[in-house]
């Protein structure tokens, strides 16, 4: 018996064939309420400017407004509109993505059409724009329900029908007491089964997790996973409810926020974004590569210190990238765990300890298993390749071994330490960045190497050639 496989997914494709098959109006919409809002907006970067014009007004300012939240970039398109046109569609959107949309155009076009906004959202897209971007605040969204906590049963699902029609986030309902701040919430299907005469005071969970307006978003990031609610409410400083954060918004933070410290590791200050001007990207790349040039020239000096190991065994010379590639390497690794356990959790001095144990342990496990090999492989090319005696060949590639174990253990060390250090000082440890902790190894291994070289294989060994 054949199995049935489900089809591959061709909506884009299927939409725009949809959409120029020249349907009547009445079967167009029908066609296009069987596909996802997502899919429609892919569909509309397929389509002709003139194609959109005429699809615009066939489905109406509020799926327009639905289906514009899933662009990616909103701007050139709602520019293909009257400026009212883009005025109307603007206030159908949650504030957060009207918001988002206003953020990509430029000053004149977004004064204009918050301008021409209706009240409401004229209102709820100021208050978002009151906010920095890097606080809670301007992740919000005022599309949310919100009671009383004296209302009946039967009154409260009143109430939820009535707004249901306005905002589509109702399933946690938000309770205010007589002074409207926060006093609590209530799960939908709890409201639904409820009996009339059980007590809406019943129903409420008093304890619900909310975070401030003005909170930071890298701080409120790990709490609002943590609880894994639809939403949580954003309260102002006199307990008020400003808005919601909902778990959609939670994802796009957590997506920005580990965008930016991507780029933090790439020795940046913030996200690289591909229409950004030459000039603004100059001016983040720029710092962090004149402090790396002053750290490289140290590294260089250090070099030069130890011209006279080199003069002695010009062979030393081979393997030095090969100490400074590892260091780098396990460094950044080590860097890369600490800043991830940082940002989930406060450590005690004890973890933190530990962590630090842990790190330079890998990298002694590490560097063992790589410095034996190298020490083998390296000696066979010593002597083989370069025509050394055996036992000059494994001397050298004994130092080469040793030194790599050395790096890589002090390297953990260092990656690890050094993001807890800015930890301490209130600094983002994500600023501890790649490039940084690279320079920063280059010149621990290049003292390791050249220094038990000049130990061992000059002064107590007195090796020559």
């Amino acid at each position: 018996m054949e199995t049935e496989v489900l089809k591959e997914q061709h909506y884009v494709e299927e939409l725009v064939d949809i959409i120029r098959s020249g349907l009547p109006k009445e079967e167009l919409i029908d066609r296009l309420s069987d596909y996802h809002d997502n899919d429609i907006a892919d569909a509309l970067t397929k389509l002709t400017p003139d194609e959109r014009r005429e699809l615009y007004p066939l489905i109406g300012v509020e799926r327009v407004a639905e289906i514009f939240a899933y662009l990616d970039d909103a701007e050139p398109y709602l520019k293909e509109l009257p400026i009212e046109s883009a005025a109307k569609i603007v206030s159908e959107m949650d504030s957060d993505d009207a918001v988002d949309v206003l953020e990509e155009m430029d000053a004149t076009t977004k004064h204009k059409i918050v301008g021409m906004l209706d009240k409401e959202a004229s209102e709820d897209v100021r208050l978002l724009f009151s906010y920095d971007e890097d606080e809670i605040g301007s992740r919000m969204t005022t599309n949310f329900i919100m009671i009383h906590n004296n209302l009946t049963i039967r009154q409260a699902m009143r109430e939820l029908i009535e707004q249901a029609g306005e905002n589509d986030n109702i399933s946690t309902i938000y309770v205010i007491d007589d002074e409207d701040k926060f006093y609590g919430a209530i799960d939908l299907k709890d409201l639904i089964i409820a009996r009339e005469y059980t007590d809406l005071e019943d129903l409420i969970s008093h304890s619900y997790p909310y975070v401030k307006d003005h909170e930071k978003v890298a701080d409120c990031i790990e709490q609002i996973k943590d609880y894994a609610e639809d939403s949580i409410p954003v309260l102002q400083e006199d307990g008020t409810i400003a808005g919601i954060i909902t778990s959609q918004d939670i994802v796009e933070a957590v997506d920005d926020e580990m965008g930016e410290d991507y780029a933090k590791l790439a020795g940046l200050t913030a996200e690289e974004d591909l229409n950004e001007k030459l000039t603004e990207s100059v001016k983040k790349r720029l710092p962090w590569l004149v402090i790396l040039l002053f750290l490289g020239m140290v590294v260089s000096s250090v070099v030069g210190a130890f011209e006279s190991v080199v003069a002695v065994i010009p062979i030393v010379m081979c393997f030095q990238s090969l100490i400074l590639d590892m260091a780098g390497n396990v460094g950044t690794q080590s860097l890369a765990v600490t800043i991830r356990v940082l940002m989930d959790e406060e450590l005690t001095a004890k973890q933190k300890l530990m962590l630090v144990v842990k790190e330079m342990k890998i990298g002694f496990v590490n560097g063992l298993f790589l410095g034996v090999m190298a020490w083998l492989f390296l000696g066979i090319y010593i002597c083989v390749i370069k025509g050394y005696p055996i036992h000059h060949a494994l001397l050298v590639s004994g130092c080469v071994g040793i030194a790599l174990v050395t790096a890589m253990v002090i390297s953990s060390m260092v990656g690890t330490l050094i993001p807890m250090f800015f930890k301490k000082i209130n600094v983002d440890p994500a600023v501890a960045s790649g490039p940084l902790i690279t320079t920063v190894n280059d010149l621990v291994a290049i003292v390791v190497y050249y220094g038990l070289a000049m130990l061992f294989l000059v002064d107590l060994l007195h090796v020559t050639g």
